[in-house]
Parts: structure tokens; C-alpha cells; sequence
């Protein structure tokens, strides 16, 4: 039990201190990063990249993969209740006045996408291919 606490204690802290860098303005971006639909996502963690990045990376992936956000797709409303049961059953802290910048940020880029279904995929990302 102690571990837990222990292991808790350090995962909260490291949230904290990951998100009092990213109010900081020197906090720099990543600089490497990778282009889909003329978006750059952070090659870390997949997430669009852009200046509250750093900020949802601290409150979101302190607890889980990045992958949990990628797969979805929420209105705000939705969002908001993922982050309300986090609260309720998985004991995610109060995001306080970063949850309407957490919030801004899922939706623009992981919201619902707004185009017709055509019963197809997307198209694939440009590929570059090297010899081996």
C-alpha cells in the first residue's frame, strides 16, 4: 500500500510540475514532428501539435497512453463527461482553470469529424519509402 502511495504522490507531482512548465512562455515545443493532414503531431505521443500541447500532455497522459485520446472523437460535452468520470472513478485531480484549455484543445482537433461517410477509409499519409 505504501507503493501505491508513493508511486501516486510521484505521478501527481511529475503532473504538476509538467504543467506549470507549460504556462511557462519559454517552454519550447517539440521540435521534430510529423505532418498528417497538415497537422503536426508531437512523434512522442501522436497528439496534434500547438501551444497548449505541453499543458493537455501534463494533465492527460500523466495517468494514460495518449492513445486513449487518439481513438476518440467527443463534442465537448462528451469530453467534459470523460473527464468527470476520471474525477469520479479514477480519481483524476481537479484540472481547475486548465479545463477549459484541456477542453479547447480535444475538441479542435479529436472532436466529431464533420464529413459525409462514404464507406471508405482515409487515404493514407504520403509514404516515403527507403531502400533496405
Amino acid at each position: 500500500m505504501k507503493n501505491v502511495t508513493i508511486i501516486t504522490g510521484l505521478a501527481v507531482l511529475l503532473a504538476g510540475w509538467l504543467t506549470l512548465s507549460a504556462l511557462r512562455p519559454e517552454t519550447s515545443l517539440p521540435t521534430a514532428v510529423v505532418m498528417t493532414d497538415s497537422v503536426k503531431h508531437d512523434p512522442a505521443t501522436g497528439l496534434a501539435v500547438d501551444e497548449r500541447l505541453t499543458l493537455v500532455v501534463a494533465q492527460c497522459t500523466a495517468c494514460h497512453s495518449s492513445k486513449l485520446i487518439l481513438q476518440n472523437r467527443f463534442t465537448r460535452d462528451g469530453w467534459k463527461e470523460k473527464i468527470r468520470w476520471m474525477q469520479r472513478t479514477q480519481k483524476l485531480w481537479d484540472l481547475g482553470e486548465t479545463e477549459p484549455v484541456v477542453l479547447d484543445y480535444l475538441v479542435k482537433y479529436y472532436g466529431p469529424e464533420q464529413k459525409a461517410f462514404d464507406g471508405r477509409r482515409k487515404p493514407m499519409p504520403a509514404v516515403q519509402w527507403y531502400k533496405l
